[in-house]
């Protein structure tokens, strides 16, 4: 971790969780659809959930930053794409097969984490 730029770290965090924050206000209400909840009715986050999300992608980013070392934007944007698919995809396609998770529903929670590993990908591959 000694060649992690901190800084770029605590923008990716910042991005990505208003990337993802708004990422989920778009799909919002077919998310609460899926969970057989009325979307009207769905509550604001608490605040311990929000920091939770935030901790949650302080070390995805910090994670992230480890394992691309001092790589380029290219670099970054493979490990990213290569990471999405090699666990938040798999285990979501999982929860489908397995779980029966709605398809669509897994979708969502896929495409939010894509962005969110391409967003920590772009900030800390540009920083390096």
């Amino acid at each position: 971790m000694s060649n992690v730029n901190f800084l770029a770290v605590g923008v990716a965090t910042v991005v990505a969780f208003v990337v993802s924050s708004t990422w989920y206000m778009v799909f919002g209400a077919a998310r609460a659809r899926l969970l057989g909840a009325d979307p009207a009715e769905q509550a604001k986050p608490v605040p311990w959930k929000i920091g939770t999300e935030v901790v949650r992608t302080l070390v995805l980013a910090a994670v992230f930053a480890a394992l691309l070392g001092s790589g380029s934007l290219g670099t970054a944007v493979l490990l990213g794409l290569g990471l999405w698919v090699g666990f938040p995809a798999l285990i979501l396609t999982g929860s489908v097969v397995w779980d029966d998770a709605p398809w669509r529903l897994a979708a969502i929670h896929a495409g939010d984490w894509l962005v969110k590993l391409l967003v920590i990908a772009t900030v800390i591959g540009l920083w390096n």
